[in-house]
């Protein structure tokens, strides 16, 4: 027994830690969703740690787990960088999405299903669609999947699909039109919501696999055409902007 507190005692220092880098993974995975840290940015240790109040060795832990989590990317002798997908990187998201969200249409109970945050997520789309938001159109659509992959009410289905839908958002910052890649699916979310809402599984089911595989080739072909543009390494970025 004492020897088990013994090594736990080594570790309490970990925690404080631990817990900041976590904090701080937070700040950074948000800012990379806004588009603040685009793909390509190389990430300055001093200046970002500088900005957070962070010792170094927080924020190397915070890099770690944006690592893990396959947003950024290190390279030897040169540092830390917001990750750039390839093609068949979007392709493997957009297999997983279909094997995933496809899976939870289909398997679900009996109508009436619980769609209040599906249709929030249609109606904040349409929000920002009404007011050239495009980027807020995007974020609103991510929220569609989320809120659409939590109709199963599995956390671990929930967890996977939150780091899918991250590595995504890489891809959206590298189109230039996000109006065009954005627009159609406004109104091929409320097809489906409304599919749920009359309790016809199957025709939603079916709506959602024609959806992934027309928005697949819409991003495919974008990227192909931007990515070699946006590997080249933007400007550092010191930190985010202190609200």
């Amino acid at each position: 027994m004492g020897t088990t507190s013994g090594g736990l005692a080594e570790d309490r220092a970990l925690l404080g830690r631990t817990s900041t880098a976590e904090r701080v993974a937070d700040i950074l995975r948000t800012r990379i969703a806004e588009g603040y840290f685009p793909p390509g940015t190389r990430l300055s240790e001093d200046g970002i740690g500088g900005a957070l109040g962070v010792s170094r060795n927080t924020l190397r832990e915070a890099f770690r787990l944006l690592t893990h989590e396959r947003l950024l990317v290190h390279e030897l002798n040169r540092g830390v960088f917001v990750r750039v997908l390839a093609v068949d990187d979007v392709v493997d998201i957009y297999r997983i999405r279909q094997l995933v969200e496809c899976a939870v249409v289909h398997d679900l109970g009996d109508p009436p299903f619980a769609l209040d945050g599906l249709a929030d997520a249609v109606a904040e789309g349409e929000r920002h669609a009404r007011v050239g938001d495009w980027k807020g159109v995007s974020t609103a659509n991510i929220h569609f999947h989320r809120e659409l992959v939590a109709l199963a009410g599995s956390e671990r289905t929930d967890e996977l699909m939150r780091g899918v839908l991250a590595e995504l958002r890489l891809a959206f910052h590298v189109v230039d039109d996000p109006h065009a890649l954005h627009e159609p699916y406004l109104t091929r979310n409320r097809e489906i919501l409304d599919a749920l809402r009359a309790g016809e599984r199957t025709t939603a089911e079916r709506l959602l696999g024609a959806y992934l595989d027309d928005s697949r080739a819409q991003l495919v072909d974008v990227y192909a055409r931007r990515v070699a543009h946006a590997a080249r390494p933007a400007p550092e970025h010191a930190a985010p902007p202190q609200d």
